[in-house]
């Protein structure tokens, strides 16, 4: 379904409209920025409710299957939808780990009765999802991982524990990649992937304090937990090939999400603002040639890297390596992030020693607590050593060693 410029231009203007009579109020509390950054109740019912309001509103999984409670419209509206969302810095949806990654595989991989079973409650944010992936002992081996799902007759009966579980302790679901085969032939062959519950017997979830101070990542712990075979996506044995799917959606390399935004990012715009009331040698800080030379340096590569986005979507202009830009992006923009919150920080000399909940600390310790926070995306989905090695060798095609 083609829609003309005017159409396009009345809904922008509909759902401008409608979030600017509908944004949240200031909760009198820290909002996350991330979904991995979700650790007390307040802040996770807040955010709950904002996306069960947006999805209400028929602004969320859009471009999904109307008999699995989308939209069913193109997906260019959701693209539209989401612009807004991340122009006007409106909180992002919670369920992150549901709508980009777990949503898409079912869609894409599961069955009829999967669809109807996992969907709607995604979009609703009913039903929050996690990720079970990494390891204690495995590291960013995640076809090593040792998990075991022993068959027993219909039932699998899962032990050994997961790492980095965010939202682990809300979620009613995990994505869970497992060892089915300990014998089969190569360490991939064994590996298994399978939807299950979170609430059931076997089953503990333990916060883990982070660097911040706050709790957003748990460490999940399975006890003889027994599921049915029809959490099994995939079939059993293919756990590898669901979880290379998995992470295509992840890193944002194959599309398919619902939308929404699913963190806040620093702008250097904010960065620039920041700039002109932090003082150095008595001045403020945006008359030093070097800091104006360093914020335009990132005013461009922002800005590429936003055309790149663009551009990864016109074909003729990724022919020579169709999956250059796809790959790389969740490594440039995470890096991207990690190095603009870095640059605020020494912005503000002394100041930036202070920390979230010191009265004296620059916007209540928004930017130290970004800059521990970014290190978080340059870890999830594959750190950026990992990034690197992947697009040397499937983008470029060089040699592993």
């Amino acid at each position: 379904m083609s829609l003309s410029k005017l159409e396009l231009d009345e809904f922008r203007a509909e759902v401008r409209a409608w979030f600017k009579e509908n944004q949240p109020a200031d909760p009198g509390f820290l909002l996350p920025q991330s979904f991995m950054e979700v650790g007390t109740d307040a802040q996770f019912h807040f955010l709950r409710d904002w996306q069960r309001k947006v999805y209400d509103a028929g602004y969320l999984g859009m471009a999904w299957p109307k008999e699995y409670g989308g939209g069913g419209q193109p997906q260019v509206l959701q693209d539209i939808v989401t612009g807004e969302m991340v122009r006007r810095k409106l909180p992002f949806m919670v369920n992150t780990i549901g709508l980009n990654w777990a949503g898409p595989l079912i869609l894409h991989m599961g069955s009829e009765e999967q669809k109807k079973a996992y969907i709607p409650g995604i979009l609703s944010a009913e039903d929050i999802w996690c990720q079970g992936f990494s390891e204690p002992d495995h590291g960013s081996d995640l076809g090593n991982a040792q998990l075991k799902a022993e068959r027993d007759g219909h039932e699998f009966v899962l032990n050994g524990s997961k790492i980095w579980t965010s939202l682990g302790v809300y979620a009613r679901y995990m994505i869970l990649l497992a060892r089915s085969n300990p014998k089969a032939n190569n360490k991939y062959e064994g590996l298994s992937f399978y939807l299950i519950p979170m609430k059931i017997d076997g089953v503990e979830v333990r916060p883990i304090r982070k660097l911040t101070g706050e709790y957003g990542f748990n460490q999940t712990f399975f006890r003889d937990a027994r599921v049915p075979e029809s959490c099994l996506i995939g079939g059993e044995g293919n756990g590898w090939k669901v979880a290379m799917a998995t992470l295509m959606f992840e890193r944002g390399a194959a599309g398919g999400q619902a939308g929404g935004h699913s963190m806040m990012s620093t702008e250097v715009s904010e960065v620039v603002g920041l700039a002109r009331t932090a003082r150095r040698g008595g001045r403020p800080a945006i008359e030093d040639p070097m800091v104006r030379d360093q914020l335009v340096r990132f005013l461009i590569e922002e800005r590429g890297l936003a055309l790149n986005s663009a551009r990864a979507r016109v074909k003729p202009l990724t022919s020579e390596y169709p999956l250059s830009i796809a790959m790389s992006g969740k490594l440039a923009s995470s890096e991207f992030q990690r190095r603009l919150n870095q640059f605020a920080l020494s912005l503000q000399g002394a100041d930036g020693a202070y920390y979230v909940g010191d009265p004296h600390a620059i916007d209540r310790g928004l930017w130290q607590r970004a800059y521990f926070n970014a290190f978080s995306a340059t870890i999830g989905g594959g750190t950026s050593e990992i990034q690197h090695n992947i697009i040397g060798e499937r983008v470029l095609g060089l040699a592993k060693s």
